[in-house]
């Protein structure tokens, strides 16, 4: 089979640098044998077209990125958005880098779906106006224009946002390419755009932190309008816009009218029991203990020092998961990755024709056919 000899080396290794990818897993993923991919890299050999492609599908770009012959310029081939979140976090990993560009990519191919769905309405992103010098003010207001009930959960709160025209990804739990690494201090990010905007949650072992994420990666694109990462010291944070986003979603997941239902007078002695307290207003509003008791404390109904126990004795205990973590069927995990509108968007796409079975399982995280078949039943309650 014919090679081609035209593939420029120094993209094969700048793509190689970016992903951060070794050649031994390049090889085995791509299924290209090490001493063809050392060879192109020495100038010295080629690759079949499938085997291009492959290589250039693997690092989210097209076939001639990798033939053309110009050295790359990292300002033309990251978007501003990448670049902003990099900059705001310059110690980024490389696979988390790939991640952003993956997800920029996905809103892509749904924005693209939507055009040639044109007969079928999607909700648009229209956010409420709002005041960041009264961010209780905001924050109720943005309730309002979600609908939220006074009982939720994570999954409440996705649907609710993404039906105001946002999408929600959630991380996998297990390694592969949708995955932000365990180790990672970070925990979501967010990418304004007028016309659709996404939050990218890290999966984390309670529910209740996934919540307070995406409402905190919300005020960032409801507040100030922008894109932003976010790792743990941020969802602390007591300056500037992440002091704002923090205050933000503690106001939606315990608004006035809910902490109004709690009565201090049965407040235990001792902070080891906190969570046994509040546990029934935990499940009820998909918030944590501690974001209860700093709403108490913003309010004057709870000593800092107390709350500042609660926190010094939460951390030195182990994490126990709330909802387990492990997924049940293959089929249905790019809905718990992608979310529902997304999910949909892609079936509604290959349902019209509009895409092949190729296509919607390479979007649905390379879904295998038969999984494919079984997520559209799924859909359809069969």
């Amino acid at each position: 089979m014919e090679r081609i000899q035209s593939i420029n080396p120094g993209r094969l290794e700048w793509c190689l640098t970016d992903s951060g990818t070794t050649l031994a897993q390049f090889s085995a993923e791509v299924g290209i044998g090490l001493p063809s991919i050392q060879k192109v890299l020495d100038g010295e050999g080629g690759l079949t077209f499938n085997q291009l492609r492959k290589a250039a599908n693997y690092f989210g770009r097209g076939v001639l990125f990798l033939l053309d012959p110009a050295p790359v310029d990292d300002a033309q081939v990251h978007t501003p958005q990448y670049r902003t979140l990099a900059n705001q976090k310059p110690e980024l990993s490389a696979r988390l880098k790939a991640l952003i560009e993956r997800v920029e990519r996905q809103r892509d191919i749904y924005l693209s779906l939507l055009e040639d769905l044109d007969e079928i309405e999607r909700q648009k992103f229209s956010p409420p106006a709002v005041s960041v010098r009264d961010l209780k003010a905001a924050a109720a207001v943005t309730r309002k224009w979600l609908n939220l009930g006074t009982q939720n959960s994570f999954d409440s709160y996705r649907r609710a946002i993404e039906h105001c025209g946002i999408l929600v990804f959630r991380s996998n739990g297990y390694n592969g390419k949708w995955q932000i690494a365990k180790e990672s201090p970070i925990l979501g990010f967010s990418l304004f755009d007028d016309v659709c905007p996404v939050i990218v949650v890290k999966k984390l072992d309670w529910e209740s932190r996934q919540s307070f994420t995406l409402l905190h990666e919300l005020g960032h694109l409801i507040l100030q309008r922008s894109s932003s990462i976010d790792d743990e010291n941020d969802l602390q944070s007591q300056e500037g816009h992440e002091r704002d986003a923090n205050a933000f979603a503690g106001y939606i997941l315990v608004p006035d009218s809910s902490l109004a239902a709690i009565d201090d007078s049965g407040r235990p002695s001792s902070v080891s029991l906190y969570d046994d307290w509040l546990r029934d207003f935990r499940l009820k509003w998909g918030a944590s203990t501690e974001v209860i008791l700093r709403r108490l404390m913003d309010e004057k109904r709870l000593s800092r020092e107390s709350y500042s126990q609660y926190r010094q004795w939460r951390n030195n205990v182990p994490v126990v998961s709330e909802d387990g973590g492990n997924r049940a069927y293959r089929h249905r995990e790019p809905k718990h990755v992608f979310g529902d509108t997304f999910v949909r968007t892609v079936l509604d796409a290959l349902g019209a024709n509009q895409i092949t079975i190729a296509k919607a399982s390479n979007y649905l995280d390379n879904l295998k056919v038969s999984d494919l078949r079984l997520l559209e039943k799924h859909y359809a309650g069969v």
